[in-house]
């Protein structure tokens, strides 16, 4: 029973229940996830501006649903499938400027997308903006996990950045693309470039200096929870990007409002994503991480239903707020979770839950734009009602990593 006792504490949970508060941790460790969660932000900013530009590409260049399709898995193969591998380099070589790099990258190339005329040059500069958010975040998750110390609620703030800057892409991005066109994506390079010297600065101050926070409890990795973990990302993923690359376009085509409604729309889907990313770290604390992320996919599908049978162009904006929240309630605890699961590979962790796990439903793309093609963007939506029963079977699958090793354990504390 000692053994089983030593066990659950250092899995930072209790014999009768779920994991308790994460402690306190000091200042410096807090800069340091305010650095992380901000450049998160700005690196996530441009994965937002996808969806954000896309109603744009069709307005102005006259593509079709299948080319916004297109656009938005051009995001997507080049962020979410090199990251799993960028993630092992970094947990191998500790390769800590590539968040910086990707950062930059992620800018400069969405930001000449609009500048570009040829639809080929278009979704390769797209890709390439994929490229740089696939080398952030590996680097960048394994040094938050570093910083916040195993802190769930720490975890969350980084998490949340990523949040914040897929909420600042529409607002910040519509009427500056309304009002100039496609364009005018140079105009939001700066901040990347920015971004990318500060990371450098910031990393070449950490080579002298101590580490910070308390250190984070260590074990075997555990593939099998791992692997069904990223299932239920997927799962997400497939709704996030179907709702966001859609959104807008629902409310132009099928609800017949203005442009600035349907803006208001998807910063609503996207503030309530920050709302919910926020919550799920405080109620992880409270009830668990598996559970936090069993009753955000739950809440999914009541959400994305009101948001396609609620008639008229603001009653839906209710349900596209609950929407984001409810997507969102799992994120950074799946973030943490997955750390979890692979302690040892931290980079690759954070690879796939925050990359492949998070951006693999842009690979629906071109299948969605078929559907808002024949049954229009409201056909998209009610289609994507399909997807989170399976994410909720698959959450059902997964265990607390404190559970996984005693689990290992016999009944009597031993192997």
């Amino acid at each position: 029973m000692a053994l089983d006792d030593t066990a659950h504490r250092r899995s930072g949970s209790t014999p009768h229940g779920p994991p308790g508060p994460e402690p306190a941790t000091g200042g410096a460790t807090w800069r340091r996830m305010r650095l992380w969660g901000a450049a998160h932000a700005v690196d996530d900013f441009y994965q937002g501006l996808v969806p954000a530009v896309v109603p744009y590409f069709a307005l102005d260049r006259g593509y079709d649903y299948v080319a916004v399709g297109g656009l938005a898995m051009a995001a997507t193969v080049g962020s979410a499938v090199p990251q799993p591998f960028v993630g092992l380099a970094v947990d191998r070589w500790r390769l800590g400027g590539t968040a910086a790099v990707g950062v930059a990258l992620a800018g400069v190339g969405l930001g000449a997308a609009g500048l570009v005329d040829s639809y080929a040059a278009v979704w390769l500069l797209v890709l390439l903006s994929g490229l740089g958010v696939a080398m952030f975040h590996p680097a960048a998750g394994r040094s938050a996990r570093e910083a916040a110390g195993g802190s769930t609620t720490a975890t969350s703030v980084f998490a949340a950045g990523g949040s914040v800057g897929f909420f600042l892409a529409p607002v910040l991005a519509t009427p500056v693309l309304a009002a100039w066109g496609v364009r005018s994506t140079v105009l939001f390079v700066p901040p990347a470039l920015l971004t990318g010297w500060v990371l450098l600065r910031h990393r070449q101050r950490q080579r002298t200096a101590a580490p910070v926070g308390p250190a984070v409890p260590a074990g075997p990795d555990r593939w099998p929870p791992f692997l069904v973990l990223t299932g239920v990302e997927v799962a997400r993923s497939v709704v996030f990007f179907g709702v966001s690359t859609f959104l807008e376009l629902h409310w132009l085509r099928d609800l017949h409002a203005s442009h600035t409604l349907a803006g208001a729309a998807l910063a609503g889907f996207l503030g309530g994503g920050v709302a919910g990313t926020l919550l799920g770290g405080r109620i992880a604390d409270r009830i668990g991480t598996v559970a936090a992320v069993r009753l955000g996919t739950a809440l999914v599908l009541p959400a994305l239903a009101g948001l396609c049978l609620a008639p008229g162009g603001v009653v839906p904006l209710l349900f596209a707020v609950l929407t984001g929240a409810a997507l969102n309630v799992p994120f950074a605890v799946m973030v943490k979770l997955g750390q979890d699961y692979l302690p040892g590979r931290p980079g690759t962790a954070a690879g796939v839950t925050l990359g492949l796990g998070v951006s693999a439903g842009g690979l629906a793309g071109p299948l969605l734009g078929a559907v808002a093609q024949a049954h229009g963007p409201q056909g998209v939506l009610a289609s994507l009602c399909a997807v989170p029963p399976l994410g909720l079977l698959l959450a059902y699958a997964l265990v607390e990593p404190g559970a996984a090793g005693a689990a290992r354990l016999g009944p009597r504390g031993v192997a």
